[in-house]
């Protein structure tokens, strides 16, 4: 077969080139007109390799794609009125078309007009646009793989097992918003009538676990220790390994198992607890494997330190140092070096924990649209007008007590563990660490001048930092991703500091969760003690796992038990993985997108007792009157068409199997 490739053969060193930001000339001079036979492209490893590493260059990089973009399309988040126009504003509205007609489509990662997939630009990668064309190369390599003739079988396994993952991933991405997709396993040819049958959502989830399971078969534990990675020894730790691959299959099993895929789009929540117990099974047994690899010391992950100011054990941590995210000396790994670093060279964020992130594609990307939209904007503290803060029920029903307890429970009441004369007091050290409250110490280099009033967070109903349009409505920031101090005084934001960003498609501490609710729902939500025959962890031990790490104690008796226990699970994953883009899909999936609590976004109000003077000492101390969230800034009314996104008519009106999801 003498079918040429154009512009697809590339240096099989593409991830050593970017990562390290040097030249990508070897990548991209190829002239527009230029073709490489398959007996070129596939007769080696070094040179089938460049082939696949084109998909790392493909994925997006969700929060720097565009100028600004949105990818937290869930409860969680509000926006002041000068980001009105954004994707996630509009989709609030119950308009899911907005995903790619916002601005011609460029303000949503999952669809652009402007790709380009050999590209190294933010702006040219969209998951839907990226989707089809990796996936037709991962087709096309497979169907090649044996004319790799000049590499030894374990390199060939390597390559085979990257094809088989990404396949699957692109098909992955794009039907967790669009439900049922034609899962494409063979190679398209240019005139051929595609009439592939769109399955149901769960039907393509089984699909790309089988893609999932099989890559894990092949591709290697740790690249730096393979002959596959030999080559490039030291520059493989964003190459996919065997327990991403296993994590992303107990993923599809468990969302093949959930109550969406179980039941079908509906409203009421009645079935939110109703699982597929068989596919959560085998969720749970894949995801303990994952675990067991990880936990072995086989693998480059492990969970990044939670420590802070001077501690060596993370129930050392003080609120204060949490905060200003002071890393303790002690601290080889840190939790803040997955989503930023700064001083640092322009390092990709990740560290040890993140399992799948894409090629970084520059540096200082993070000031242009991202960091500078998670604090006050007063004389343009935090560099832009934009701001996006966490929503006050959100930060309540995520962030529980030190001891465990939750404060908010499912329905949105306040449990009898919260104080709301102290709501800062006491609370998860994740909350310290991600979310900016009342009194605490904003800008740390303190100032006489134009932001005197800003040092000190005003977050009191009334207070300075309340406006509707330069502060927070909600009575809450966030600087989980961003720091507080990302501001024109402490100066995070200079070109000096090297600051940037990077949000993983998957890290550690998702795999422990994801085993927790397989776990649970294999048990029918009515047990916290399953264990998969993979693994030597009970669904608890693995939230456990991560209340340790954050210095949290382990679940209380009273949640261990029953439907009680999934509620906590899924507390956690709203705490532990907050503000990371991942809520939308798990309200989607749980068939709670529809129902209230989670349609609304409130605001918290309350009067400062304290003197100002003690509450900048200890801001976390510090006694309120009159703490609600009553106050409901919007109420998105969704109905059961909000389940999946709707197509692009284009793309729906091409056969009759192919239709539009119900709705839209």
């Amino acid at each position: 077969m003498e079918k040429v490739l154009k512009n697809i053969l590339a240096s099989g060193t593409l991830l050593l080139t970017l990562a390290t930001f040097s030249s990508c000339s070897d990548y991209l001079d190829k002239t527009p007109d230029s073709d490489v036979s398959e007996e070129e492209a596939f007769k080696n490893f070094n040179n089938f390799q460049g082939f696949v590493e084109e998909m790392y260059n493909c994925i997006p990089h969700k929060e720097t794609m565009y100028w600004n973009t949105t990818f937290n399309w869930g409860e969680d988040e509000m926006y002041n009125s000068n980001s009105n126009y954004h994707v996630a504003k509009v989709m609030d509205d119950g308009n899911f078309r907005a995903y790619f007609t916002c601005w011609g489509g460029n303000l949503s990662y999952l669809y652009g007009s402007n790709t380009k997939h050999s590209s190294t630009d933010r702006f040219d990668h969209h998951i839907w646009n990226d989707a089809f064309y990796c996936i037709r190369k991962c087709n096309l390599g497979l169907e090649n793989i044996d004319l790799l003739t000049e590499a030894n079988q374990e390199q060939k396994d390597a390559i085979k097992g990257e094809l088989l993952f990404f396949r699957a991933w692109w098909h992955e991405e794009l039907m967790i918003y669009l439900g049922g997709i034609p899962y494409v396993d063979k190679v398209l040819n240019d005139g051929e009538k595609f009439t592939l049958p769109r399955p149901t959502f769960q039907e393509c989830a089984k699909r790309a676990a089988e893609d999932f399971g099989e890559a894990a078969k092949y591709l290697p534990n740790n690249w730096d220790k393979s002959a596959a990675g030999a080559a490039t020894k030291g520059a493989n730790e964003l190459r996919i390994t065997k327990a991403t691959a296993l994590a992303y299959q107990g993923k599809m099993l468990l969302w093949a198992a959930s109550p969406l895929a179980e039941n079908g789009p509906q409203l009421g929540g009645g079935n939110t607890f109703k699982y597929n117990t068989e596919l959560a099974t085998q969720a749970a047994e894949v995801l303990g494997q994952s675990i067991a690899l990880i936990e072995s010391g086989q693998t480059p992950y492990k969970l990044a330190e939670y420590l802070y100011g001077k501690a060596s054990d993370p129930t050392e941590n003080q609120p204060n140092d949490l905060f200003n995210h002071t890393k303790s000396e002690s601290s080889s790994t840190n939790y803040s070096d997955i989503f930023y670093t700064v001083s640092d060279g322009w390092r990709q964020p990740g560290t040890c924990e993140a399992m799948l992130r894409g090629t970084p594609f520059g540096i200082n990307d993070a000031r242009w649209g991202f960091a500078t939209v998670w604090g006050p904007q007063d004389n343009s503290l935090c560099y832009g007008s934009e701001i996006r803060m966490p929503t006050a029920n959100y930060v309540d029903y995520a962030y529980g007590t030190k001891d465990g307890y939750l404060i908010m429970d499912e329905k949105g009441n306040y449990t009898e563990h919260f104080d709301p004369a102290h709501p800062f007091k006491d609370r998860d050290n994740r909350f310290y660490h991600d979310i900016v409250f009342d009194g605490e110490k904003y800008i740390q280099s303190g100032d006489d001048g134009v932001y005197k009033d800003l040092v000190y967070c005003t977050l009191y109903s009334g207070g300075i930092m309340r406006d509707a349009v330069k502060g927070s409505v909600t009575g809450y920031f966030q600087q989980k991703l961003v720091p507080h101090q990302y501001n024109q005084k402490d100066d995070w934001g200079s070109y000096g500091k090297a600051f940037s960003c990077y949000l993983p498609y998957l890290r550690v501490a998702d795999v422990y969760l994801m085993y927790a609710e397989a776990g649970s729902a294999a048990s029918g939500c009515q047990s916290s003690t399953y264990k998969a025959s993979t693994c030597d962890k009970t669904a608890a031990d693995a939230i456990n796992v991560l209340h340790k790490r954050a210095g949290v104690a382990d679940i209380p008796g009273e949640y261990l038990s029953g439907e009680a226990f999934m509620n906590y699970v899924r507390h956690e994953r709203a705490c532990e993985l907050s503000f990371e883009g991942f809520r939308f899909n798990d309200l989607q999936r749980w068939l709670l997108l529809t129902e209230k609590p989670y349609t609304l976004k409130k605001a918290a109000n309350f009067t400062r007792v304290t003197s100002e003077a003690d509450v900048q000492k200890n801001p976390a101390e510090a006694e309120v009157s009159g703490y609600n969230t009553d106050q409901v800034i919007l109420e998105r009314n969704y109905i059961t068409k909000h389940y999946w996104f709707p197509f692009k008519d284009s793309e729906v009106y091409l056969y009759g199997d192919f239709p539009q999801n119900p709705g839209w």
